[in-house]
């Protein structure tokens, strides 16, 4: 049975950070997070400010973050960005600015993941108790006084919590699987393509069994004898995407359409689709920003570079992505910044034989099918979860049934068992 409550009735305390600024330390290990830190399964540490101890201790005596607490983004656009604070070395030493509320659930009342799943289930009508026109916030009276629709049997509330929790957990691993897949290849490409200890005739790492290495003039550093300085051009597809609007779409199949970094759905012909693509952003605040595609896209006016096959797609995706910082640098036009294709094909790399080429494919080829058939299936997880979230938490569905549901997907699938494993 279900009755409504305010969050107040169910919590232990309700409380944002620090109204003010902190002292920053580098490397202190005390953090200030704020919104952007906050990702949907964790707490980004990487990028987050680190703070004095003392002003830690300060702050904390207001937050004090524990594993079980709720963080929800309380002002400006972000206002609803949530997340579950699970057990993690930096929870004791993390908190955060005055943008971020926490929640701390009464787990006698009521169990925490259930209150995340069931505030997301209502985040639109969070972002409606928010005030303000220019610069909309949720002031803690209104989160306080937000009521939810809670299914009384603590049970039930761990059933259903469970069921969407065990889907954010299969997409949060094939996230990481992902991740670890994505390093490896780029520190394959470091080892062969950088470092040119790609494995000799003997199977030896090259350059550091000798090989031979030429100075080149054009990159100011020693290359392997026998490799090439070309420009990107030369050995790959780089052309400039069509614009596409409304009125020029035409409507026969449904898929992505890449636009300065951002994707969205659209519909357009199927003859202009691309699949294992690197997209250059063209224009805007995020102008020469690389990306890569494993799907069919339609590039929206922004860059498209691939290889003559995807061994070559690959390796010129980490070589770009190496030059990542140097690309961004070429974004010209005080207005409006752009990175043009030719800035992209005039870019000097070096070039071994295909049978490198070849070899680096049959390393790497694998993993990227991988990832490419995880981010699928998380696609399939995400719209089962946000499918079954309202449904479970007004009771138009059984967990029973929802179990069914997220049986029928598969889930976990061979390829990802046998990563785990080994």
């Amino acid at each position: 049975m279900n009755k409504v409550f305010s969050l107040e009735n169910v919590t232990l305390n309700i409380t944002d950070g620090k109204h003010g600024d902190c002292i920053n330390e580098h490397d202190s290990g005390f953090y200030f997070i704020s919104v952007k830190d906050l990702e949907p399964y964790k707490i980004n540490y990487k990028k987050a400010r680190q703070i004095t101890e003392k002003e830690f201790i300060e702050t904390h005596k207001r937050t004090k973050l524990e594993v079980g607490d709720i963080l929800i983004a309380n002002s400006g656009n972000t206002i609803g960005k949530m997340l579950f604070i699970k057990d993690s070395p930096n929870v004791s030493k993390t908190t955060f600015q005055k943008s971020v509320a926490v929640i701390k659930p009464n787990t006698s009342l009521i169990n925490g993941n259930f209150l995340f799943y069931n505030l997301l289930a209502n985040v639109n009508g969070l972002r409606k108790a928010a005030v303000g026109s220019a610069q909309p916030n949720l002031l803690l009276r209104d989160l306080r006084s937000f009521k939810i629709d809670v299914n009384e049997s603590l049970k039930n509330q761990f059933n259903i919590a469970k069921v969407l929790s065990d889907l954010d957990s299969k997409i949060e691993t094939n996230n990481k699987i992902n991740q670890e897949l994505e390093a490896m290849a780029k520190t394959l490409y470091d080892y062969w393509f950088v470092q040119f200890d790609f494995p000799d005739k003997n199977g030896k790492p090259y350059k550091s069994s000798g090989g031979l290495m030429v100075f080149n003039e054009e990159l100011k550093r020693e290359i392997p004898v026998g490799w090439e300085v070309k420009e990107l051009g030369d050995i790959s597809e780089i052309k400039r995407g069509k614009l596409v609007t409304a009125k020029t779409a035409n409507l026969e199949g449904k898929f992505k359409v890449v636009s300065a970094g951002i994707s969205y759905s659209y519909f357009h012909s199927k003859s202009n689709r691309t699949e294992n693509t690197i997209t250059v952003s063209g224009s805007g605040a995020n102008a020469g920003f690389i990306n890569f595609w494993r799907e069919p896209i339609f590039a929206n006016d922004c860059t498209t570079v691939r290889g003559k096959t995807d061994n070559e797609t690959l390796i010129i995706l980490e070589f770009l992505r190496m030059r990542q910082n140097y690309i961004f640098q070429q974004a010209r036009g005080s207005a409006q910044p752009h990175v043009y294709p030719k800035d992209i094909s005039i870019l000097k790399i070096a070039v071994p034989n295909n049978e490198l080429f070849n070899e680096f494919g049959k390393k790497i080829l694998p993993s990227n099918d991988l990832i490419s058939n995880n981010l699928k299936q998380n696609q399939k997880l995400s719209e089962l979860r946000d499918w079954l979230l309202p449904m479970l938490m007004n009771g138009q569905v059984s967990v029973g049934y929802a179990e069914q549901e997220v049986e029928s997907l598969g889930l976990v699938a061979e390829e990802n068992t046998k990563y785990e494993k080994g």
